[in-house]
């Protein structure tokens, strides 16, 4: 059977709009107008230097993200190979010639736009994993044989990403390939197995890490060791935090945010600044709209009737449900500070095209969920 052969019925272009889940589309929206809301007050209530580029940012890579709904999910099933390649080289490109910012080397700048190709890679490696356990048989993905290529596609970009170092985005693409493997059918076992193999290794990574990213962890089990150093960032989030209360200081209000304590408060602790002017009522709506969100991935996903686009929507939901934990998690010291972004609401380009590329590549899970792609195509 061909692919061709497969479409049954193949759908019009006004079927398609009509079957775009558009809850999705208001939720992204709802969560893209808080992070301008956030980088607005952040800004000292002007739209610049961050809310109107990230409104036009968002309104562009929205429109981005349905002309990729729209497209025949055959054809990002055959680009997955291509592009999980064309990113492995951005990131060796990144250990090379890469451009350096506060201490790391994560981006590539070709003048007009600079990209961080870690951020690309972590569609890449779902939709490459999403691909390779399609041909797979429910018998071969049992077999121990076949852990070892997505495995070796998983640890390759982690290792790379370690390099630049940007533990955070490490720790999102080593999470994800992980539960992606786990949702494709390899046995519960194999991770015990690996668990135990990643805690006898735990020496060795200690050796690998560079001093700040030690310096966190240790400030993450000892915030107060180092309350001026390495844990002022954790140290202060905390305050801006607890001082919100439960409706906060008032919209553009922070002292926090406002009086310059608290680092990154248009990126990595956008959360925290959010928090402490809306207080915990505010929190709690940003997390409702990020569960809403991934709520809908698990139904795109069961959906699907082709192997594909179900691996595909779970991959994409637990790359979204990954950053928004790691972050929310981070900026109130559950986890040490690794520097990953929240979705739609930090403020940063390359990051929030792949979201709304991944939220693309979902919708049209949801668009193509009736299409039958034989698993040996």
């Amino acid at each position: 059977m061909t692919l061709a052969a497969a479409a049954i019925p193949e759908l019009t272009l006004g079927d398609k709009i009509w079957r775009i889940r558009w809850g999705v589309v208001l939720l992204l929206i709802l969560i893209g107008g808080v992070g301008t809301l956030a980088l607005y007050s952040a800004g000292g209530m002007k739209p610049e230097p961050w809310a109107a580029k990230h409104a036009i940012r968002f309104s562009v890579a929205l429109l981005m993200a349905l002309a990729v709904a729209l497209i025949d999910i055959r054809i990002w099933m055959r680009l997955a190979y291509p592009f999980y390649i064309v990113s492995v080289l951005m990131l060796v490109a990144v250990d090379l010639i890469g451009k350096g910012a506060m201490g790391a080397q994560r981006w590539l700048d070709f003048k007009v736009i600079q990209i961080q190709p870690s951020e690309l890679m972590k569609v890449a490696l779902v939709m490459a994993l999403a691909r390779y356990y399609h041909h797979l048989s429910r018998e071969q993905v049992e077999r121990i044989v076949y852990v070892f290529p997505p495995l070796l596609a998983m640890l390759v970009p982690v290792a790379l990403v370690m390099v630049q170092p940007d533990l955070g985005t490490a720790m999102v693409l080593f999470f994800a390939g992980t539960a992606v493997m786990f949702v494709a059918g390899v046995k519960l076992w194999k991770f015990l197995l690996a668990g135990v193999l990643s805690v006898a290794s735990l020496p060795i990574a200690w050796s690998m890490m560079h001093q700040y990213q030690r310096g966190r962890v240790l400030t993450f089990l000892d915030p107060d060791r180092d309350p001026l150093g390495a844990g002022y960032h954790i140290t202060q989030s905390k305050i801006a935090i607890g001082s919100g209360g439960l409706f906060g200081k008032g919209f553009g209000q922070g002292t926090q945010s406002a009086l310059n304590f608290l680092p990154e408060k248009h990126t990595d602790f956008i959360f925290t600044m959010w928090t402490e002017e809306t207080g915990l009522l505010g929190g709690a709506l940003v997390l409702a709209l990020f569960a809403l969100l991934l709520a809908y991935g698990f139904v795109i996903a069961r959906s699907s009737r082709n192997h594909f686009g179900r691996v595909l929507a779970m991959g994409v939901t637990i790359n979204v449900f990954l950053y928004v934990f790691i972050n929310i998690a981070m900026v109130m010291g559950l986890i040490p500070v690794v520097g990953v972004p929240l979705p739609l609401v930090s403020y940063g380009g390359t990051a929030m095209l792949t979201v709304l590329f991944a939220c693309g590549l979902l919708l049209g899970v949801s668009v193509h969920r009736d299409l039958l792609i034989p698993r040996n195509s």
